[in-house]
């Protein structure tokens, strides 16, 4: 058990003086139980974030053990950690860091069965343990609790960051509907150390936000980091006005979701005699990097100044790197008309992996 933590106290005082945070900020952050799935790359960028900001209590969910091949990035746990489960020695980093706030460690999967209990008496709940159906189970289970759910994912190069809250009258399932059929892993993808610690930084950002009542979260926005680029763009997205009340015992799929087709298929079909329109809505530079032949490039942030030059009776495939902002793309045209919209699963990397090894993957 921890120590009750003095909102007062002189280890604060640099997050007190910011506008609007204060001494009730802080007071806030002392009386808060955020729940975190996963000490990994994420969780090792979140936790000791949340715990040196003076969260009240924070559990740690964690049923993996530390490997070698996880030293690179998560930064929680040392060469003498490996073989531990990850929520001891994250226990550990975090009482070196503060002893004050109350750590709880669950050595378990977060799952159907515990996640009502462990989110009993909780404020908020982040996910970092970047794996789809975690996700998803947590943002139902968020949205029965009535807390807000900060999500993050992490691979190769790039990261994303998001908040669900049903509150709000925003979810996961309204950016993603079902889960994407082709992802990525570190195990066989690689991962970028500081694309943990920067994705990792931000959904920590969020968590301060949303406890404290300072900023604008990301409700019903996605913050993408490229690291090769060092550039970062936000996709906006929303649940469809049409849509049904959430039933939380079902995929809720808004009218008008879009159909994914994975990159053999449609291999085959740009080689019928009716091919559909390709449609990249990358930005200029990573088309230069790769393209699908005979593709039409109109970035994701344009689109909407162009789309009266597409014909919405064609059929059109969206891509873009990795499926995400494709997706987004789709959900545009399908609301302005284009019957015939569908999304490249895994974007232009699968295509990579999968049809053409000759496009350079990135």
């Amino acid at each position: 058990m921890g120590h009750a933590i003095d909102p007062h106290s002189p280890r604060y005082a640099r997050q007190r003086v910011l506008p609007g945070f204060g001494a009730e900020g802080q007071r806030r952050l002392a009386d808060a139980h955020v729940v975190v799935l996963g000490a990994g790359g994420l969780g090792s960028a979140v936790v000791p974030v949340l715990v040196a900001a003076g969260i009240g209590r924070l559990t740690v969910i964690d049923d993996d053990h530390v490997e070698v091949t996880n030293l690179h990035r998560q930064t929680l746990h040392t060469p003498a950690d490996v073989g531990r489960a990850k929520v001891d020695s994250a226990a550990d980093a975090a009482a070196a860091l503060s002893a004050e706030t109350e750590f709880v460690a669950v050595p378990t999967r977060f799952d159907e069965g515990n996640a009502e209990a462990l989110l009993a008496d909780a404020d908020l709940v982040i996910d970092g343990t970047d794996d789809l159906p975690t996700t998803y189970l947590a943002d139902d289970m968020a949205a029965r609790a009535g807390i807000p759910l900060v999500w993050g994912s992490a691979a190769r190069f790039s990261g994303q960051v998001g908040v669900s809250s049903e509150a709000h009258g925003v979810s996961y399932r309204d950016l993603f509907p079902e889960p994407p059929t082709d992802g990525l892993s570190c195990e066989v993808d690689g991962i970028l150390p500081t694309v943990c610690t920067v994705t990792g930084g931000m959904m920590a950002g969020e968590a301060l936000k949303l406890l404290t009542g300072i900023g604008e979260p990301l409700i019903g926005r996605v913050i993408v980091y490229d690291a090769l680029s060092g550039r970062s763009r936000e996709i906006a997205y929303r649940r469809p006005t049409d849509a049904a009340a959430p039933t939380r015992s079902q995929v809720r799929r808004p009218a008008g979701a879009i159909s994914d087709v994975d990159a053999v298929s449609l291999a085959d079909e740009l080689a019928s005699d009716a091919p559909p329109l390709l449609l990249d809505v990358r930005e200029p530079w990573e088309a230069e990097l790769a393209a699908i032949p005979g593709s039409t490039l109109i970035p994701l942030g344009a689109l909407g100044d162009h789309v009266a030059e597409l014909d919405p009776a064609a059929s059109v495939v969206v891509y873009c790197h990795l499926g995400v902002r494709s997706q987004y793309a789709a959900q545009q045209l399908s609301a302005a008309g284009f019957g015939r919209v569908r999304n490249l699963a895994g974007g232009i990397d699968a295509w990579s992996r999968s049809v053409d090894a000759a496009i350079a993957r990135y």
